[in-house]
């Protein structure tokens, strides 16, 4: 299981009021909400390893090189993505609780958590769960991984396939990647192609392929290529030669070698007590607990 944790960790904190709070009175509802939502997966699914994956850089310079407005919108004034005051010291208790119940985690420099996602699944032969809000690794959907989309959050979880995902957006998730670069994804700030939208996106994807190839075809007026779509594809041509690479994933993020199994208890219990006590969760390492033992059992 692969977790995208900075979408797990940000739907907690505006899931859970931050009403709930530790024994001192600071706001838990993230490290709380990421727990618990940990624990259910666990239970869901069973996997024998696991691995949260972190944004060591959440808007990497050699996607804004290519295309300027990657994330621009998210940026605050200062500099830096915006975060919630109340979300941005959780985070490193979070990693904390994590490291004390042996849930390995995982990061690159200078990339997202979508490549080191996708690094990882390349690299590992086995059935794969790859678990994020974020529709672009929808992409990584194949015959072995499996896109668990949280959407609608973890309780209304919605488990895709290759065949599910066409069956969504009229598109291969294989091209799902060139789809949106057509479309574009005012969540990334990607501008997409004037005047095409998701039909005529999807459409050109099913005939000609990748974006390269929709390129290609544009310029020579293939059979099948509606002239009007050819000439705006062609004025966007300088953003369709850059986007791709910023929307599709790497493969080649430099992670070492994990310890990701699932461990049968925590590894290190007197962190979790002091954790728990401190934070008042000992609920939520509870519920990871009996997941971590359900996934065990499962072997």
């Amino acid at each position: 299981m692969l977790v995208d944790a900075a979408s797990l960790y940000f739907r907690a904190f505006f899931g859970v009021p931050e009403s709930v709070t530790a024994p001192d009175g600071r706001p838990i509802n993230a490290v709380r909400g990421f727990l618990d939502m940990t624990a259910t997966l666990l239970q869901r699914r069973r996997p024998s390893r696991y691995v949260a994956c972190l944004d060591l850089d959440w808007r990497p310079a050699f996607r804004v090189k290519l295309v300027p407005s990657y994330k621009a919108h998210r940026m605050a004034p200062g500099g830096g993505e915006q975060i919630p005051d109340a979300l941005v010291p959780q985070v490193p208790v979070l990693l904390d609780a994590l490291a004390a119940l042996g849930l390995a985690t995982a990061g690159a420099e200078g990339f997202e958590a979508d490549d080191v996602i996708a690094t990882l699944a390349a690299r590992d032969g086995e059935p794969c769960d790859v678990v994020s809000g974020d529709r672009d690794l929808m992409a990584l959907a194949t015959e072995r991984v499996t896109i668990l989309y949280t959407g609608r959050g973890v309780a209304k979880l919605e488990v895709l396939g290759p065949d599910e995902i066409r069956a969504r957006f009229g598109v291969p998730a294989a091209h799902y990647a060139d789809f949106a670069v057509l479309r574009g994804d005012a969540s990334d700030g990607l501008p997409g192609v004037s005047g095409i939208g998701a039909k005529t996106a999807a459409a050109l994807v099913v005939r000609f392929g990748t974006v390269e190839a929709i390129l290609e075809a544009a310029h020579s007026r293939s059979a099948g290529f509606p002239a009007g779509a050819a000439a705006k594809v062609l004025a966007a041509e300088d953003y369709l030669l850059a986007a791709p690479a910023v929307v599709r994933g790497r493969t080649d993020a430099p992670i070492d070698a994990i310890d990701d199994a699932v461990p049968p208890e925590p590894v290190h219990p007197d962190a979790v007590v002091s954790l728990a006590d401190r934070y008042g969760i000992e609920p939520s390492f509870n519920r990871v607990l009996n997941g971590m033992a359900a996934a065990r059992s499962a072997r």
